[in-house]
């Protein structure tokens, strides 16, 4: 009976299955099994008080109870984890709260309970209270309780939706059983990140911190998430007071920890400049010393250790040789911590796949509300699926972003690192490697530390990184995907992958949204026979000599205002604007501060109030470019060497403009001040972009995906070359 029950035979007919253990009773009343079997037959059935009544009548007619509810509580567990796989939550939580009334003293099962009701959305208060945890624990010398069990349970009420105090009240209380304490506090920072401003400080404040004190990571998670809620000020002062270690390895960390508070913040730029000059040592002597056995949280900002450094200067041929180092380093530290997947893909990494289809992979945190999701959609969205096979990885999934449910929808398959990893994310790796992926496009660069661990480990053969930022750097990428403009002609002398030029333009899309317009003039108190230049970037773009030749721009043309927006300490900001102001004779009233818009639409409908937009550099914009492009509004770019300082470039020409390109600071100005003083060269331009809606290759996503297909089609043919 038992194997016909555990091979499915009866499992799949619960009416067959009942008759079936009533007849074995029937010949034979001895058998506990069958009273087993028949009693979870009738649970499944939706017949709860009758299968009660079964197991009871068993208890009475075989064996000694201890016995029987030890046999019947492995079948149920058994039944429960089967369910469970079968993403049945509801059934196997029925299950296990009647095992739990079998075996009261199973801890793990409780554990199962409480995990359950998270996924059933059906944990609160009185159905902890319920479980009796505190009593298992603290009167029950002789429970064994397993540490992953009480690590299970601490994750899933930190992911609950109980009141927050409930929440620091359990797992504070919890701690106090879990012995590796260096995990407590890996869990507690994932969590940090991935939740609202409120819970994320209490759980580092009350839990992180109590877990140890003295821990750098729970600090820069603290200093990170008050930078990224607008408590800059707050921020800066936490990574100031980060004590200064003799150790390489905690010096990396707190350099970059207060670089990044600093530059969030925005206008400190002499003091980021000196951070930034002092970490660069640091950087060099790690390199050189090439460790094998760096920290895990030192590995993450070694990888992002260049990200700041495009802001700050336009030198790729210096900074990317270095950048290209220290990735090598971040790649052999990742491999050397996980050589049993090296070596499990590693024969992959060489295998000729033979698929019909050719399967590509797109793997990015950034696949939702944010510049790469809204840039990549046309390409996802006209891909061939007759001749490819689309697949999705998320590292970091939003469970409210409807564009990130867009992008999963639209994939053959999507596999998600969400609650049940915790941050795991070598599952996506392992993942790719099963599924075979061919050739694996990286969204994130190196923005994104872990997704530059995963493809450190190469689990695709073909890997490339397109749109998220500029190369890696990171020697397991074979391809970067670039265009005739966005980067010189001499750039592989200093990029370690193989520059991939597409024929006309690295991004294309169909077009944007856009909503009503919530910003006029009037409530500005602007005059409407003013010039209007606008510049909507963060804080980390505004380079003081970008500042002064837009304070030198709005001098020299009459009746101009200068509105400026962005994520940074507005008083900074202000700051910063208002000593460029007063240096080139500008009255601070020209100036205009703009708050954050609810909607990417809204801010694409503001732009209309815009005669002028003025690019950023050495940082260009390149989304926010796009957007006032497709707007039909002029802009001035500055072209520089690197790829963040020619993306305006790049669209521009795309877009078949060249007026407003730039090439030093003199000609943005002269640009600048064209633009202000001639509205016949205004409406030309602007006549030409909303011309260039049917004839740029900017505009068109169909033509764009499928020269990335062509793209994708002959690095496969090169690979098996």
């Amino acid at each position: 009976m038992l194997n016909c029950w555990q091979s499915l035979e009866l499992r799949n007919d619960l009416k067959k299955a009942i008759e079936v253990y009533e007849t074995a009773i029937e010949t034979d009343e001895s058998i506990a099994e069958n009273y087993h079997y028949l009693g979870l037959a009738l649970l499944l059935s939706e017949q709860e008080e009758e299968a009660q009544m079964v197991w009871l009548l068993g208890l009475g007619n075989t064996t000694p109870e201890e016995l029987y509810n030890r046999d019947l509580g492995k079948i149920l567990e058994e039944e429960a984890n089967y369910q469970e796989k079968l993403a049945n939550h509801f059934t196997a939580w029925i299950i296990r709260h009647h095992l739990k009334q079998i075996c009261p003293l199973d801890f793990n099962n409780l554990v199962q309970i409480v995990y359950l009701s998270l996924q059933l959305k059906m944990l609160n208060s009185e159905a902890l209270a319920e479980l009796d945890f505190w009593e298992l624990l603290e009167t029950e010398p002789k429970l064994e309780i397993n540490d992953n069990h009480i690590l299970q349970l601490f994750q899933n009420v930190l992911a609950s939706e109980l009141p927050l105090y409930e929440i620091i009240e359990v797992t504070s209380r919890l701690l106090l059983y879990i012995d590796d304490k260096q995990i407590c506090l890996e869990t507690l920072l994932y969590v940090a990140e991935r939740s609202s401003f409120d819970k994320a400080q209490q759980i580092i404040n009350q839990l992180c911190l109590v877990v140890d004190p003295q821990s750098l990571a729970a600090k820069g998670c603290l200093s990170q998430i008050l930078s990224r809620n607008g408590y800059h000020s707050e921020a800066i002062q936490i990574a100031r007071d980060i004590p200064r270690s003799e150790n390489l390895s905690d010096q990396v960390v707190s350099y970059q920890l207060l670089l990044g508070a600093i530059m969030s913040a925005g206008g400190k730029w002499q003091e980021a400049e000196a951070i930034y000059a002092e970490y660069q040592i640091i950087l060099d002597r790690l390199v050189v010393e090439n460790p094998r056995n760096l920290p895990s949280l030192t590995q993450s900002f070694v990888c992002c250790a260049y990200f700041t450094s495009g802001f700050l200067s336009d030198t790729p041929q210096i900074t990317h040789l270095k950048q290209n180092e220290a990735l090598k380093l971040f790649q052999e530290n990742t491999c050397h911590s996980k050589p049993d997947l090296v070596e499990k893909f590693q024969p992959h990494s060489k295998a000729k796949h033979n698929h019909k289809k050719l399967k590509i992979g797109y793997i990015s945190a950034c696949l939702r509300q944010h510049s790469v999701g809204w840039l990549a959609r046309s390409l996802i969205q006209h891909h061939d699926r007759d001749s490819f096979e689309l697949y999705g990885y998320f590292p970091w999934f939003e469970k409210d972003d409807f564009l990130q449910y867009w992008y999963a929808a639209q994939m053959h398959k999507s596999f998600r690192a969400d609650l049940d990893y915790w941050g795991d994310h070598t599952a996506i790796a392992e993942e790719i490697y099963k599924d075979e992926i061919d050739i694996l496009i990286d969204l994130d660069s190196l923005t994104i530390s872990n997704t530059c661990g995963l493809l450190s480990l190469k689990p695709a053969p073909v890997q490339v990184t397109w749109l998220g930022w500029d190369a890696s750097g990171l020697p397991a990428i074979d391809y970067y995907i670039a265009d005739p403009y966005v980067l010189p002609e001499n750039a592989q002398e200093y990029y370690s992958e193989k520059i991939w030029r597409l024929p006309n333009t690295y991004i294309g899309v169909d077009g944007f949204e856009s909503s009503l317009a919530t910003l006029e003039r009037s409530e500005l108190g602007i005059p409407n026979d003013a010039i209007i230049y606008f510049s909507a970037q963060q804080s980390r773009k505004r380079h003081p000599e970008t500042v002064r030749s837009q304070m030198q721009i709005i001098k020299q043309v009459p009746n101009s205002y200068f509105l400026i927006k962005g994520l940074a300490d507005q008083n900074n900001i202000q700051e910063l604007f208002y000593a460029h102001a007063e240096a080139e004779g500008v009255e601070f009233e020209r100036l205009r501060f703009l708050p954050r818009t609810n909607t990417e639409a809204e801010h694409r409908a503001n732009l209309a109030i815009a005669d002028v937009v003025l690019d950023t550099y050495p940082y260009n914009g390149a989304t926010t470019t796009m957007e006032v492009l497709w707007m039909g509004i002029p802009m001035v770019t500055r072209v520089g060497e690197q790829f963040v300082s020619r993306n305006g470039y790049t669209m521009m020409m795309n877009a078949g403009i060249t007026e407003g390109i730039a090439w030093n600071a003199d000609e943005y100005v002269k640009w600048g001040v064209r633009f202000g003083k001639e509205p016949l060269l205004r409406q030309e331009v602007a006549w030409k972009l909303r011309r260039s809606r049917q004839t740029s290759p900017l505009w068109n996503g169909r033509q764009f995906a499928k020269e990335m297909e062509k793209a994708y089609t002959q690095m496969w043919e090169i690979y098996n070359g």
